[in-house]
């Protein structure tokens, strides 16, 4: 009996491994779609036909409210089908999943491919549009006494959080997923920063006294207040003197005793660099005048803010002759960004421009933008601007405008032929610049950078206009040429998105498509193509903004929406 129930289970198994067949077994799906009874390549063709709206479709994210889209390409995700189906067409001769073929449908998880360089890259642009730094706590001179501004909270995309949601909401999200966003503290504590005020209380509690040969002056509460700055390091305050703005203050009182020297620069006017000679001088050396003052600022008597400064040799810190071996020959590039005129624009690319102006790159040093410019507050000279916000809708902040400069910059850079180290264009393409080949920054968050990566040293020029900036770029051209060659515009998707804002800080926009393109550096030389560099740049779509109420709520008239002019 035993033998006969053995033979029969055998012929049963048998019987099912015979007709599972060779083809990928019935029932077997894939998000859904029928693959049973097909071959490996043949379903691998039919998924990428019935699939191909399901892997393109846009994953709707939403952070700290806002709401943005990206496309898979874009995220770098996509499906593997060939791999997804591998191995399902051999014959079973496994007896549960010969019994599972015959009673039911069996779905298999699709196999995707995550290229983390643009997962991180496309979370890095939704970062730069919602993260929003700690302020710091500021200290400044307020009338004759020091005042404190307390810090604040800031906060920011937690990215490798945000990496893994887009991963998990591919394919299967139909309500927009939501990233984490966590609190960003201020570097210095509350308790550091009252520290550091009764410090700053002492030293601007008086005047330094200066001797210089026979001649006695000061340097007042207001220098000291300018020179003085707090800068986060370790959790704490740590104070550091400007030397050249304490030297400036009493430059007129010892003028008789001094003999101004320069340094080595050049002068472009011609289109051609020209050096003009340095000139040793005599008299007090800023660095030293700093440290001297440093020492009796936390001295609350006035008899002990007193410091003798000698007058000394003053050697410029480039020499003629320096500046005659470093290359600075010819012009290698120059770039022109027009933008429309606004007052807040002319002030904050205007004071980026005077910043970056006259900057000397050496060979092997790398230009930082944000180092270059500073920070966007008031004291640094910027004002309020529109900047991209979250989800590609404008809003108002310090610095609007000032990408205009990191555009103009990079572009210069790059028909120069300089190292790129670090661009990130805006999240969302503005018109008036070429798609593909302009750059932003964000203080806190990236910058814009490159290398002078040639033999010879480069000297960066500006020239701003109300409605334009030109940078050149000076040094000795490596290549004949620098060519841009764009590619087509691809993965377009979006733009159609309506948003309705009643509120008074609102600004009308225009709805653009995202989308992704190429371009590629071509290096020339000797009328040959000596090297080819590719960038891809990924754009967010950006919504239509109606600063008025939903028509379908609330019928008003329509105007007419403006393309974004930040």
């Amino acid at each position: 009996m035993t033998v006969l129930l053995v033979a029969a289970a055998a012929a049963v198994y048998l019987a099912l491994a015979a007709a599972s067949g060779d083809g990928i077994p019935r029932g077997t799906t894939v998000l859904g779609v029928d693959i049973g009874g097909q071959s490996e390549e043949q379903a691998a063709k039919n998924l990428s036909k019935a699939l191909k709206d399901t892997a393109n479709t846009p994953i709707d994210l939403r952070a700290d409210g806002n709401v943005t889209s990206v496309t898979p390409l874009q995220a770098g995700l996509s499906l593997d089908l060939k791999s997804t189906v591998a191995g399902q067409a051999s014959r079973r001769w496994n007896p549960i999943d010969l019994v599972a073929q015959f009673l039911g449908t069996r779905a298999l998880d699709p196999v995707i491919v995550v290229d983390q360089s643009a997962l991180s890259a496309t979370v890095a642009g939704i970062a730069a549009d919602v993260d929003s730094a700690a302020k710091e706590p500021r200290i400044r001179l307020v009338g004759q006494k020091a005042s404190l501004t307390p810090g604040a909270k800031g906060s920011a995309l937690d990215q490798k959080a945000a990496a893994e949601a887009i991963r998990a909401a591919y394919l299967v999200a139909t309500e927009p997923t939501d990233l984490a966003i966590v609190v960003v503290p201020p570097i210095v504590s509350d308790e550091e920063a009252k520290a550091g005020l009764a410090s700053a209380r002492i030293a601007f509690s008086g005047p330094v006294s200066v001797t210089v040969s026979d001649l006695t002056t000061s340097i007042p509460v207001t220098a000291i207040a300018a020179a003085l700055s707090y800068e986060a390091k370790d959790g704490k305050f740590v104070p550091v003197l400007d030397g050249d703005i304490l030297r400036a203050s009493i430059a007129p009182a010892i003028a008789s005793v001094e003999k101004p020297g320069r340094d080595a620069t050049w002068d472009v006017s011609s289109g051609k660099p020209v050096v003009v000679p340095a000139k040793v001088g005599r008299g007090v050396n800023a660095d030293k005048l700093a440290v001297d003052v440093a020492a009796v600022l936390d001295k609350a008597d006035p008899a002990q803010r007193h410091v003798d400064a000698r007058i000394g040799t003053i050697d410029p810190k480039l020499t003629t002759e320096k500046a005659k071996s470093l290359g600075v020959i010819e012009m290698m590039s120059s770039f022109k960004q027009h933008f429309p005129y606004a007052a807040y624009r002319v002030q904050n690319i205007g004071t980026a421009a005077k910043y970056i102006d006259r900057t000397l790159l050496l060979p092997g040093e790398t230009f930082s933008l944000n180092k270059t410019i500073k920070e966007r507050t008031p004291e640094n000279g910027y004002t309020k601007g529109f900047v991209i916000g979250a989800g590609g809708v404008f809003k108002e902040d310090l610095g609007g405008g000032v990408s205009t400069s990191a555009t103009t910059t990079w572009t210069a850079a790059f028909f120069a032929g300089l190292q790129r180290v670090h661009t990130q264009a805006h999240s969302i393409w503005i018109p008036r610049y070429r798609a593909g080949l302009e750059a932003t920054v964000a203080w806190g968050s990236f910058d814009m950078s490159f290398k002078n990566d040639t033999p010879h040293a480069v000297f960066i020029t500006t020239n701003m206009q109300n409605t334009s900036l030109t940078v050149t770029i000076w040094g000795t051209k490596v290549y004949d040429r620098i060519d841009a060659v764009s590619g087509p515009r691809y993965d377009v998707f979006g733009g159609d998105k309506i948003l309705y804002d009643t509120s008074s800080t609102c600004h009308p926009q225009t709805g653009l498509p995202g989308f992704t393109i190429d371009v590629y550096r071509v290096f020339m030389k000797d009328r040959m193509e000596a090297k080819r560099e590719k960038i891809t740049t990924k754009y967010s779509a950006s919504p239509t903004v109606n600063c008025f109420a939903d028509p379908a709520i609330k019928p008003t008239p329509s105007p007419t929406p403006t393309v974004p002019i930040a």
